[in-house]
């Protein structure tokens, strides 16, 4: 699949503690994405994750109407996932784009018995599916 900058929440993101992706995907007013297509999220573990302990990690897809993400809506969560299964190239999430989004989109990164020592995480909105990830930067 392809991501191009505009469509990423992370690039690359050290995650060590709990935190909000470092960029949100603001669909403006009319929302009217995709137009028919099939949209996925992904998220790929770049550098795999280490810990001091038995840290894990929940990733959640947020929305809400304003950027300051006040009464953010989680749509989707991975669950619990273990330092041990956060190795290069895991594909941590691979969900279609819900309906019903809100005008602004993040990914919320939540890390349990942390912190994590390394590790950097890269996730988008693609069209389309492919077995393999390639990130090209918008032109």
């Amino acid at each position: 699949m392809y991501m191009d900058r505009q469509n990423l929440f992370s690039s690359a993101q050290a995650i060590t503690v709990t935190a909000a992706s470092t960029d949100l995907i603001d669909l403006g007013s009319t929302r009217d994405i995709g137009s028919g297509e099939v949209l996925e999220l992904i998220v790929v573990v770049d550098t795999a994750f280490t810990a001091g302990g038995s840290a894990t990690l929940d990733i959640a897809l947020q929305t809400d109407t304003a950027v300051g993400f006040g009464t953010a809506t989680t749509l989707l969560t991975t669950g619990t996932i273990a330092v041990a299964s956060l190795t290069a190239g895991y594909v941590a999430a691979r969900w279609r784009l819900p309906r019903g989004v809100l005008r602004y989109l993040r990914l919320n990164y939540t890390v349990a018995t942390g912190p994590m020592l390394t590790g950097t995480i890269t996730a988008g909105i693609s069209i389309g599916r492919q077995e393999t990830a390639v990130y090209a930067d918008a032109l």
